[in-house]
C-alpha cells in the first residue's frame, strides 16, 4: 500500500509574524522554517497505519515548497517516512488554495497513490480549504477531521469528529483524508532515524513534468488579498461593581442585550 502525506512548511509559529505592504504576504525570508505542525499528526498517522499494515506499505512525503526547504523536509523523513517528492518551481509562487490543490494534484497522479493524508490546516493560512479541493481534483472520496484511521480488505474506515462525539465513515481506495491532533502525539525523531534520513531519497519535480492545462501561481490564483490592518488596540475592560448577585446578573444581561447578543 502507497501512503502519500502532504507537508507544507510554514515559518516557525514562535516567531512574530510579519506582512509585505507590497506583496501583502507573509513575510518569510529571516524566519526559521518549520514543517506545519498540523501535518505533523498526518505524518503520525500514516506512520501508525504502516506498522499496522506491515508488508510492502510505505509511506512518501509530499511538499509544495522551493528547493530551499529540503533538508526541513528531511525531517520528515527522520520521523520515520520512507522518501519525499518535493514540487519546487518559481512559477509556484502566490498559488492560493485551488492553485495549490489543482498541482499537487497532478503531482500525485503522477507518481499514484493509495491513500493521501493530509493535516486538517496550515499554521500560516488555517484555511483548511486543500484536502477537499485535493479530493475534487482526484476524483476520490474525501474524508475529513479524522481521529481514528484504518485500512481493511480495501476500504478505509475513520472515526470523524464532531462537536458532540464522533462518526464513524467509510469509503473505498483510493482516497484523501484529513486528520486532527487526535490521532496521536507525533513521534521525535531518534538518532538512528536522524542518520538513516540521510540516505533517504528526496525528489524534485519541476512543473514541466507536470502537463498542466491551466495558469497556477500569482497567474492562476481565484482569490486576491485587497488590504489587512494589524487587530484593533484592546479597549480598556468595563468594570461593574454590584451590590449582590441579582444585580450582578441584571448587569450583564443588560450589556449583552446592548451588543445584541440576547
Amino acid at each position: 500500500m502507497k501512503i502519500v502525506v502532504t507537508v507544507k512548511l510554514v515559518p516557525d509559529p514562535n516567531a512574530e509574524k510579519r506582512m509585505d505592504t507590497a506583496t501583502k504576504r507573509l513575510v518569510r525570508t529571516g524566519v526559521d522554517t518549520v514543517i506545519n505542525p498540523y501535518d505533523e499528526y498526518a505524518i503520525e498517522a500514516a506512520l501508525q497505519l504502516k506498522e499496522k499494515l506491515g508488508g510492502d506499505t510505505t509511506v512518501t512525503v509530499f511538499s509544495m515548497v522551493p528547493e530551499t526547504g529540503k533538508e526541513t523536509v528531511r525531517k520528515a523523513l527522520a520521523m520515520g517516512a520512507d522518501d519525499a517528492l518535493m514540487l519546487s518551481d518559481a512559477g509556484l509562487e502566490g498559488s492560493d488554495v485551488w492553485g495549490t490543490a489543482y498541482v499537487m494534484a497532478q503531482g500525485l497522479k503522477k507518481v499514484g497513490f493509495d491513500l493521501v493524508i493530509c493535516g486538517g490546516l496550515s499554521d500560516d493560512g488555517s484555511s483548511g480549504g486543500v484536502p477537499g479541493a485535493l479530493a475534487e481534483y482526484l476524483g476520490v472520496p474525501g474524508l475529513t477531521n479524522a481521529r481514528h484511521v484504518e485500512v481493511a480488505d480495501g476500504k478505509l474506515k475513520c472515526q470523524r469528529e464532531t462537536d458532540n462525539g464522533y462518526q464513524v465513515v467509510s469509503g473505498p481506495l483510493p482516497a484523501v483524508v484529513s486528520v486532527t491532533m487526535a490521532v496521536g502525539e507525533p513521534r521525535y525523531p531518534s538518532l538512528k532515524g536522524i542518520m538513516g534520513a540521510k540516505k533517504k531519497t528526496i525528489t524534485v519535480m519541476p512543473l514541466s513534468e507536470l502537463g498542466l492545462d491551466r495558469p497556477v501561481g500569482n497567474d492562476g490564483a481565484k482569490t486576491e488579498l485587497l488590504q489587512f490592518a494589524p487587530p484593533p488596540v484592546r479597549a480598556k475592560a468595563h468594570v461593574v461593581n454590584a451590590e449582590d448577585g441579582p444585580s450582578g446578573a441584571k448587569a450583564i444581561f443588560d450589556f449583552l442585550k446592548e451588543k445584541k447578543l440576547v
